[in-house]
């Protein structure tokens, strides 16, 4: 019993493409008219020009700050400008300024972040919670809570719904840094509800806020949220900082990964001051915390009292993490400013002219694609030529929306990427291609090709666009600046590869095959026998078998002669009985050890001579 044939829906296929496409297009056009998206995506500094911001970085005393400081200041700098949407900035170091370079038309936000400095402060603790948005119940008799003391009732007289919430404290002065009940007021306890962490616009940092009032702000990765008390340790009192293993009591180190923190005399007063307070506190008051560039890096508890200046961060820490933190204090231990040395326009000209040069570059190569595909494909070739043109639609309507959505800038080099795609899809229809002329030369009828070419061809396909993918990949983690967005575009297109052939290419050619131009093999098709070097006899369809001459016939000697079994459409194979369902490579080697092999029964010479020189037909015996 033959197994059951599974139903093919090409169609269903194809429309589902068109939805794909439809809805893409359709998200950029809600967001043209109801936000800020456009139709073409946004450009990176190379290809728009933008502003590049020359900073000199000093310390207090006027002297030059060590190159680690400034790597760090680069690392602040980034992180600031990659929270702010800005994508395919610049950020370099010459000589001893810090060059930073935004594409298109920063807003001057953006550019106020770059221009601040960053500083590294202590702060208590009052408050610790999740980083989404919380509400908080509003009723007349709600208390706050802090360090003991009950905060006296709000008044019960009624506001405007739309009045400011009050900055004043509930009482006269604070009793220490870590009094909630004088620090948290209405207005700070309201915009700690309304924080949004995971937000990256709220963790651009850039501003540490009045040393003497309450801070309200998130950790650098978004996980948590918090109030805090005003400063009580400035970083410049650090003397140093240092990552390694935790050492223990008996000599000998644990496998425990530790931060060691030293400061100086007058930091060694302030923080006995700080942790002999702390140390009697109940969580979260007793945590202090560490705030470079206005964000949290790091919020201890106190578990003893630290008098001698030299203070032991321990927790999950790993070798990385301990040693990033270790550099965060060190750059907060040398607090540097930033002299603005130029602010200027950079014109994009010259990387104009490179990308007119490269969309033509891209032209010619598509043009060539073109012209190989249907000289040496004839009308099959279209399929490539329309594959290439929805693979390109869909590229850029995916381009267009990252734009708008993810701040993506395509570069010169993400062009280049773009053009070097051209080369991958049409690699994928060729192997495609010449499997179903495989399965053609083997006698199969076109439909029965195009299947069995495609189950073939799939996995070629797909191992060859997972080496690509994991060539941009790898690419793009190690490499860095324009680099990145050459292996962005090539990992895009090679997943866009797959969605075409898949969805397009080989649905079309499923019905391509049921029509009687390709079906049955016109000169013109691409599908031609006497082109693919079958000469002989060959099934047809629609129960009529045609007689190929070899290829140095006149295509007008072919003749059709219809052939039935017991009613039914029988298809022919062409070839020996033996090589059915072989490739042409496998058949050569047949042939090959074949004619090596010596025969052990002797060949009357008179029957070999009468015997014709033409190709064997397999046919049914009745």
């Amino acid at each position: 019993m033959a197994p059951p044939i599974r139903r093919r829906r090409p169609v269903r296929t194809l429309v589902v493409l068109g939805l794909i496409i439809v809805a893409l297009f359709g998200t950029i056009a809600a967001g043209v008219k109801w936000s800020d998206a456009s139709w073409t995506p946004n450009l990176a500094l190379d290809l728009e020009g933008g502003t590049q911001i020359i900073l000199k970085p000093v310390t207090e005393n006027g002297e030059r700050p060590p190159k680690g400081t400034v790597d760090q200041a680069i690392g602040v700098i980034r992180q600031r400008v990659d929270s702010s949407g800005v994508s395919e900035a610049e950020i370099t170091s010459q000589g001893d300024n810090i060059v930073v370079s935004l594409p298109g038309h920063p807003s001057e936000e953006t550019l106020k972040l770059v221009r601040t400095s960053a500083q590294m402060e202590f702060r208590p603790v009052l408050n610790e919670g999740a980083p989404t948005p919380t509400t908080t119940d509003p009723s007349p008799s709600s208390t706050i809570p802090a360090n003991g003391v009950e905060a006296a009732a709000p008044d019960p007289t009624p506001t405007p719904k739309d009045a400011e919430p009050s900055d004043e404290p509930t009482k006269a002065k604070p009793d220490s840094p870590s009094d909630a009940a004088y620090y948290i007021t209405p207005k700070v306890q309201a915009d700690y509800d309304a924080l949004d962490c995971t937000d990256p616009a709220n963790r651009k940092g850039g501003a540490n806020g009045d040393p003497e009032k309450a801070l309200v702000t998130c950790s650098p990765d978004g996980t948590a949220k918090y109030i805090l008390g005003p400063v009580e340790v400035e970083g410049e009192h650090i003397s140093g900082a240092s990552s390694g293993l935790k050492p223990l009591p008996g000599g000998g180190t644990s496998n425990e990964w530790v931060v060691n923190i030293s400061f100086d005399s007058k930091g060694t007063s302030q923080f006995t001051d700080v942790t002999t307070r702390l140390k009697t506190q109940t969580a979260p008051l007793n945590q202090f915390a560490m705030v470079l560039d206005g964000l949290v890096i790091s919020a201890p508890r106190v578990n003893d009292i630290i008098s001698n200046g030299k203070a032991e961060i321990s927790g999950n820490f790993t070798r990385e993490s301990a040693a990033g933190l270790a550099n965060q204090l060190n750059f907060g231990a040398l607090p540097i400013h930033f002299d603005v040395q130029s602010e200027s326009q950079i014109s994009a000209t010259l990387g104009s002219e490179q990308l007119r040069m490269g969309l033509i570059a891209g032209l010619i190569g598509l043009a060539l694609v073109v012209v190989y595909s249907m000289f040496q494909y004839r009308a099959l070739g279209l399929v490539t030529v329309s594959s290439l043109v929805v693979s390109a639609t869909i590229t850029y309507a995916v381009i267009t929306l990252l734009s708008w959505l993810q701040g993506y800038r395509l570069s010169l080099p993400g062009v280049a990427g773009l053009i070097v795609a051209i080369g991958i899809t049409a690699d994928s229809f060729i192997v495609y291609f010449e499997r179903i002329r495989d399965e053609l030369r083997e006698g199969r009828v076109l439909t029965a090709a195009v299947e069995r070419g495609w189950a073939r061809a799939r996995r070629t396909i797909l191992a060859s666009d997972t080496v690509n993918l994991l060539a941009a990949v790898v690419l793009y983690v190690l490499a860095v600046g324009g680099v990145k967005g050459f292996a962005f575009t090539l990992g895009l297109t090679t997943l866009l590869d797959v969605l075409v052939v898949f969805m397009f290419t080989h649905p079309v050619l499923e019905l391509l095959s049921k029509t009687k131009f390709f079906g049955e093999g016109h000169v013109l098709s691409g599908l031609d026998p006497r082109r693919l070097g079958v000469p002989g006899t060959r099934y047809a369809g629609r129960g009529r078998v045609v007689t190929v001459p070899p290829a140095t016939a006149d295509v007008q000697d072919a003749t059709e002669t219809p052939t039935t079994v017991e009613g039914s459409r029988v298809p022919v194979s062409v070839g020996a009985p033996n090589e059915a369902g072989l490739t042409i490579a496998e058949r050569r080697a047949a042939a090959k050890k074949a004619s090596t092999e010596p025969t052990d029964a002797p060949v009357d010479s008179a029957s070999q001579e009468s015997e014709p020189e033409s190709g064997r037909t397999e046919g049914n015996e009745h």
